[in-house]
This record gives structure tokens, sequence and C-alpha cells, in this order.
């Protein structure tokens, strides 16, 4: 089968390529499969994603809990006669996540009942429910972990004092032991980075046999030098698509408080939209005049906004592979970054590209921003260098070829067993 086409069923429990990377990677790792000649459909719950042509797309209804204005709405007792919509409803008031899993168990019965295609692979891009060891008795199944989620986890408890805050976290994070029992058991593990094979195997107990790294890839049509709009002198860009502890931004408003008070024409632009902890830390610094979030925007905004940004900041405290690091990079943007989880393996060691600070501290993070504002030909050096770096190592045909090479190696294991 090495040179065949294969028939891939892709899994994701919510696939809108606007809900940050896990959308983006099945839209764009479906796409260059089809254009390989693979035949491959996307298996998702909602919200569903935007697909290229020559891509299937196969509809997994669900209660769609957290995409509603009100959690706690009825929802109906024609939807509560289904045991798995019963189920999610029941976890979900006792303050659970079981989206993930209940996707899984959605996927196992409708491969059961028999009305699907036949495929070669199915390819789980991280909801890592149940249902998937039901698949792997008659299929190869692998999936990609984009980093482990006891991470967030650690760092969310970290960070809120209040015991019933932490009851709350466990509650949620509940999802995490069926997760972790799965992900060992299933025939090939993909993930993003060295960085987060190793953090795997140590949170999760996967064995290193399963593991393969396969990094994401940059969409280069998107992010893209844009030479026709003027870059400003201080302008700082940085993206929030998940407003958590995780993201460290309130290092980078700490950091740029400080800046401030010598650079008062500096300003931030925050892609993505803040929760209400962030907003109220932004009025308690003075800082809303600084500080701009754009809320939910298009991609190609989101290009015109590093087009017009000095240094693109990413204080994360965690980051299995760093999106908005590469993307920036795509974009000539010179990056300041700090050296958490993989974004060392994107901005790369050398300071070629960019500056690699100490996570969790508000006064590396200034003082790196500051010497590169005071640099403008050496932000120019970065910039080019940073979209070399991308074009050399992130493209997604690359991905996708590494993809389809564990694909091959599952199929031919299970062949011989």
């Amino acid at each position: 089968m090495a040179d065949e086409p294969l028939r891939i069923c892709l899994l994701t429990y919510r696939g809108n390529p606007r809900s940050g990377g896990q959308g983006v990677y099945v839209r764009l790792l479906s796409n260059e499969l089809a254009a390989l000649g693979h035949h491959v459909d996307v298996w998702s719950g909602p919200p569903y994603p935007e697909l290229s042509p020559g891509v299937g797309f196969i509809r997994v209804p669900s209660l769609d809990l957290w995409n509603e204005p009100t959690l706690f709405r009825w929802p109906g007792l024609h939807r509560l006669r289904d045991p798995i919509n019963r189920s999610e409803w029941a976890q979900t008031l006792a303050g659970r996540f079981p989206e993930p899993l209940t996707f899984s168990e959605r996927v196992a019965r409708i491969f059961n009942k028999g009305k699907t295609k036949s495929y070669d692979i199915v390819h789980d891009n991280q909801c890592l429910g149940p249902g998937l060891l039901r698949l792997r008795k008659n299929i190869p199944v692998v999936a990609t972990i984009h980093h482990p989620i006891t991470i967030d986890r650690r760092i969310a408890y970290r960070t809120t004092q209040s015991m019933l805050g932490r009851y709350g976290l466990w509650r949620w994070y509940s999802f995490l032991p069926i997760q972790q029992k799965v992900s060992r058991r299933l025939d090939r593990i993909l993930t993003v980075s060295q960085a987060s094979l190793q953090d795997l195997q140590h949170e999760y107990g996967i064995p290193s046999k399963l593991m393969r790294v396969v990094g994401n890839g940059i969409d280069f049509d998107v992010f893209r030098p844009m030479p026709e709009i003027e870059r400003r002198q201080d302008q700082l860009i940085t993206t929030l698509s998940a407003d958590s502890p995780l993201k460290g931004f309130k290092y980078l408003l700490e950091a740029l408080t400080e800046l401030y008070k010598t650079r008062p024409e500096l300003r931030l632009t925050v892609i993505g939209t803040p929760c209400q902890r962030t907003e109220r830390k932004v009025a308690r610094l003075g800082l809303q005049s600084v500080v701009h979030f754009t809320g939910r925007v298009e991609a190609e905004e989101i290009t015109r906004a590093y087009a017009r940004s000095t240094i693109a900041v990413v204080p994360s405290l965690y980051e299995g592979f760093g999106f908005p690091a590469g993307e920036a990079m795509a974009c000539e943007v010179p990056v300041v970054s700090t050296s958490a989880g993989a974004l060392p393996e994107v901005v790369g060691t050398d300071c070629s590209c960019g500056m690699l600070v100490r996570p969790g501290n508000a006064g590396c993070l200034a003082r790196a921003i500051s010497e590169l504002l005071d640099a403008k030909e050496r932000r120019d050096e970065m910039g080019k260098a940073g979209r070399r770096r991308v074009l050399m190592h992130f493209t997604w045909r690359k991905t996708t070829e590494r993809t389809l090479a564990v694909y091959r190696e599952a199929i031919a294991e299970r062949a011989l067993n």
C-alpha cells in the first residue's frame, strides 16, 4: 500500500477553523491530504469546519452545550432519550466537560451501524474518547495530541486561590484520566514537537515506541508579508485565542505597564476576546487606552495587523507548538517569546528570528521588547530570517507527508498482527 491512495477518516470533536489551533490543523491537513490524491472525510461535531473542495464531510450532531448563550438550557425530552445525549447533559450540569468523550461514542455508534464507508485509517484530533477503542478493533487508529492538557490543569490550579475554584477545575478536567488511558492503547500517537513528546511520555505514560513527532505547518497563503502596509515603530501584537492562565498574558500586561512609563506612545493589539478577569486587570493597571482587543476577526485582518506591528510577543507559560510565533514569523515580524514548551523549536535558539526569555517573568519580557524597539535594523533582519525559517521547516506539505508515513506504518504493523 506504499504508493496507493489511502481512505482516511479524520475526527475532530470541534472543527471550526476559527476556534484555535485544532480547527486550523484539521482544515489544512485535510486539504493537503486531498491534494496528494488521498480520500479524506472529516467527521466533526459542531461548530462545523469550513473545508476545501474535494474533502468529504460527515456531521456528528451533539447537544453543543458549550456553544450556547446559556449553558443550562433544556435540550428537550426527545433529545434526552438518546443515552449519549443524556450522559453529556448530566455531566455538563455537574460542571464536567464530556464533549470529547461523548463525540467518540457517537462516532463509534455510527461505525457500528455500518452507515459509513470503509477506511484504511482513523486519525483522531485529540478527542481521545473510549469510542476510539471500539473502532480500533477493526481498523488502525492514530491520534494527534497537540500538548498534554495536564499542564493546562496544573497552571490553572496554580493561579486559582480558592478551594471552590479548584474543585470546579477538578470537575472540568475530569475527562483527563480517560483520555490518558485511551492514548496508551492506540496504534500511534502523533505530536507536534519534541517538547510535547517528552511531556506526553511523562504526563500520560505513553510508550515511546508509539510516539512520532510531526510538526505543524503554517498557512502561507494567509500569513505573508504585506509591504504595502506601513509598519509602525511602537506597535506590539499578541494573540489570545484562549484567554487562560496558560497563555501568560498577565505577564505581558505587567511588562507593558513598565514600558509605558518611558514609552507613552507604545500600543498593544491583542487578537482575541478577553475574559472578565483580563478586562479587570487591564483596568486595574490603567492600560485601557494602550491595549486594543480585536475580538474574533478573519485571518486576513490578522495578517494586516501583523503587517502594522513592530514586534510580536508570545508570553505563554506553555505551548505544544506555537502557531502565534510561526504565523508572526511568516509575516516577517520579529518575535519576543518565552522559552516555554516547544517555542524554542519554532523560533530557534540562536536569536536570529526572535528573542527568547524566561516564562512567567514580566521584567524579562519588558527588557527584551525594549531592546528590540531600539534596534530597527536588527528587527528587519529578524523578520526576514523568521520567514525563511518557517518556509524551510513548517510547511503543510511536509507535515502531511510525515503524517502519511505514520499512517502507513500503523497500517503495515496491523497487517502483520
